[in-house]
């Protein structure tokens, strides 16, 4: 079975720094596209950036580029996002996504094309 363990959220001053950690278990992703989702309350779900195992590298969104690194440890099926510079907008629950396939570029921003999901780790970025 496989499951998502996120770690590292938490409350942080603006201008601030956090670094999510995302372990998946359970299976084997060489081919997958593994990555961060988030939703603030009243707002829809947004897609913040996504790593493929198998090539391809890095995406992000337009409004976290420069300030949000995806990095990956493919030993440890673990893959973290490093924030920063956050801001108050950046305060959501942030969600470790999966995919067990390589999803082609347009696939990446929608939500639905994952198949497993974390439970969630809140960010909150406030003075």
């Amino acid at each position: 079975q496989v499951q998502l363990l996120e770690s590292g959220g938490g409350t942080v001053q603006p201008g601030g720094s956090l670094r999510l950690s995302c372990a998946a278990s359970g299976g084997t992703f060489t081919s997958g596209t593994m990555g961060w989702f988030r939703q603030a309350p009243g707002k829809k779900r947004e897609f913040l950036a996504v790593f493929r195992w198998s090539g391809g590298g890095a995406h992000y969104a337009d409004s976290v580029k420069g300030r949000f690194t995806i990095s990956r440890d493919r030993a440890k099926n673990t893959v973290h996002l490093q924030m920063n510079s956050l801001i108050p907008e950046d305060t959501a629950n942030y969600y470790c996504v999966l995919s067990t396939s390589r999803l082609i570029v347009s696939r990446l921003w929608a939500g639905e094309n994952y198949d497993y999901w974390g439970q969630g780790t809140q960010v909150t970025v406030s003075s």
